[in-house]
Parts: structure tokens; C-alpha cells; sequence
């Protein structure tokens, strides 16, 4: 079952180390939002088992799954199905992901093929030198108190996920009620800008030169050893860092929940008037906020010019076990 003509795939070349790929539905739509906002150093994928959703995406990269045996249908919610369909396109999933060094995967839990997709490719890639790094959309507590199907579905994913480790960015649907006065179209392009913020930050953090640098190797060790870990990221004035590290821990979608002594790959980017005592008062936040983390990198980029905003990325490890499903409520 070809892809319609006109939009023809574009040969496989690798524009940069990272790459977006949205999973059934749900993550299809929202690296479509990520295109929209710009994401030029990053290419995006979509990823699904229903034809006509993925003819719908303007998206040079798409992937059908399972085409022989699901001929393009979709999957019904059956995860046994879009795991064998996965499975069935294994080849093709490697030979186009593959060149990428760091793999957002994108996707909604609940509804059957995100869900399912998901902890396989995070299993299928981190086969490979490839760094996976799983992004989902957690539903709103009403769909999970009223569908024991969708709350299975997310109860499964996370426990998969949770058990594989490494990074896990679960947005939480509950928390875009703070804009429950904007149109609904509009939240949910919140919420993938919310996304779009954390690829830039993680992109930026280990491709841009830093004075104390923080590479794509350097953010593999510290999670070596870091168990599930989360994102944060902030922009603030320059003359209040503690409230640069309060935006980041009290105004993020993320669902996340700390354990004692948690680990932290912290960078913080600025300008030429970045002095070391407001680079301090940063850290000594942070440090109070996290409970004295058992281990603490930093890296840090001035620019140049005067610059009046602040920019941190915190790569946060050792989440208490089982901290995802709890916070869902599950």
C-alpha cells in the first residue's frame, strides 16, 4: 500500500543526530504541531498501522506498520496486533531510524497503538547505539475511572516502560486544565509546545559547544546508572534564578515523582553577563529542591552578548518506583 504521490518519501539522509516520531494517532498529531514550530536541525517521523491517518499527516517520513497483515485498518486497540505488526516491519523501522542518535518517540496511552508501538521501539532501539526516549500523552483521569480498557492500556505501557529505564516524559493530560478556558484546539497546542521546549532543550544541551560541555556521551553515562530519569526546562529572568528552577519543578506539564537521593545533569545557558554567583544560586535552588542529589553534573554556555533570560535543562534520574503510574492515578 504506497503513500500517496503527492508526497513522495525523501531518501534517507540524516539532516542531524535527532529525530521525532509520532506514534498512532495521538503522537502523529502532535509532531505535526513540532513541524509546524519549527524543528529544522530535528526529522519527523510518523509511525502507524491506519492508513488514511497517515495519508492525512503532512509529513515527509511515514512509516506504515503491519501492512500485510493489518492492510492499513488500524489496529482496533488490539496491542497484540500492532505488536505482531511491528514486529512484521521490523526492517523497515531500523533501516529508517537507525541513522538517528537520539529518537523522540511520541505517543498517546490508552487508545491501543501508541500504546503498543511505544515499549517495543524503545525495546527495538536501544538495541542499537541509538538513544530512545520515550514522550507520552497520559489521559484525562475521567477516560481512565471510565474505560478499564484504556486505564489496562496505560497501567501496561508505563509498567514496560518504567522497566526499561532511562528517559520517560509522561505529560499529564490533568494539568492542561489550567487552561480550561481556552478553545480545546488551542490547549493541545500548548501542550505540543510544552514538547517542542524539551527536544529544543535536549537538542541544544549536547550539539551546541558549552564552556563546561555536556555531549550526547556524557548524557548516556549519567543515565547509565540513573534509573527512570525526567527533563525540565525553563526560561527566566536573568535577575531571579530561584524562580528559574521554581518554573521548572511547579509549572511543568511532566508527571513525574522523586525519590530520596536522585541524580542531576544540570546546564544552564546564558549571556556574557552570566556571572558565577547568579550560576551558583541556580545550582544551590536546584540542589535544595532535589533533597541533596546523590550525584550532580553541570554544564554551562554563555553567548557572546548580554543576554536577559536564563535557559535550564536538568536531566533529573532516580524516580521512586512505580512514581508515573501513581501520578496517573493508576
Amino acid at each position: 500500500m504506497a503513500l500517496p504521490a503527492e508526497a513522495p518519501l525523501r531518501p534517507v539522509e540524516a539532516s542531524g543526530n535527532f529525530a521525532v516520531v509520532g506514534l498512532g494517532g495521538a503522537g502523529g498529531e502532535a509532531v505535526h504541531d513540532l513541524v509546524g514550530l519549527g524543528i529544522p536541525t530535528v526529522r519527523a517521523f510518523a509511525v502507524n498501522t491506519d492508513f488514511p491517518h497517515l495519508k492525512r499527516l503532512s509529513l515527509d517520513e511515514r512509516i506504515l506498520v503491519g501492512e500485510r497483515t493489518l492492510r492499513g485498518r488500524g489496529s482496533g486497540g488490539d496491542r497484540a496486533a500492532v505488536v505482531a505488526a511491528a514486529a512484521e516491519s521490523r526492517e523497515e523501522i531500523l533501516r529508517r531510524l537507525r541513522p538517528f542518535e537520539v529518537i523522540f518517540l511520541i505517543a498517546g496511552l490508552g487508545g491501543g497503538t501508541g500504546s503498543a508501538l511505544l515499549p517495543y521501539l524503545v525495546g527495538l532501539l536501544s538495541e542499537t547505539e541509538a538513544l530512545p526516549v520515550p514522550v507520552v500523552f497520559l489521559p484525562f483521569q475521567v477516560e481512565m475511572e471510565t474505560n478499564p480498557e484504556r486505564r489496562e492500556n496505560v497501567r501496561a505501557t508505563l509498567a514496560e516502560l518504567e522497566g526499561l529505564g532511562g528517559l520517560l516524559l509522561a505529560l499529564s493530560n490533568e494539568k492542561l486544565r489550567r487552561f480550561e478556558r481556552l478553545p480545546l484546539s488551542r490547549v493541545f497546542h500548548v501542550r505540543n509546545a510544552y514538547v517542542h521546549s524539551l527536544v529544543s532543550s535536549l537538542v541544544d544541551m549536547v550539539e551546541l559547544p558549552s564552556q563546561i560541555n555536556v555531549d550526547l556521551a556524557s548524557l548516556k553515562t549519567h543515565l547509565g546508572d540513573a534509573g527512570v530519569s525526567t527533563l525540565l526546562s525553563s526560561e527566566f529572568h536573568i535577575s531571579e534564578p530561584e524562580r528559574l528552577v521554581d518554573q521548572a519543578m511547579n509549572e511543568t506539564l511532566l508527571d513525574f515523582d522523586l525519590g530520596e537521593r536522585p541524580t542531576a545533569l544540570v546546564h544552564v545557558d546564558g549571556g556574557s553577563n552570566l556571572t558565577l554567583r547568579t550560576l551558583d544560586r541556580v545550582i544551590q535552588s536546584l540542589r535544595g529542591r532535589l533533597g541533596e542529589p546523590r550525584r550532580l553534573m553541570l554544564g554551562t554556555r554563555t553567548h557572546p552578548e548580554r543576554r536577559e533570560v536564563l535557559r535550564l535543562t536538568a536531566v533529573v534520574g532516580g524516580l521512586r518506583s512505580n512514581s508515573l503510574r501513581a501520578a496517573a492515578g493508576i
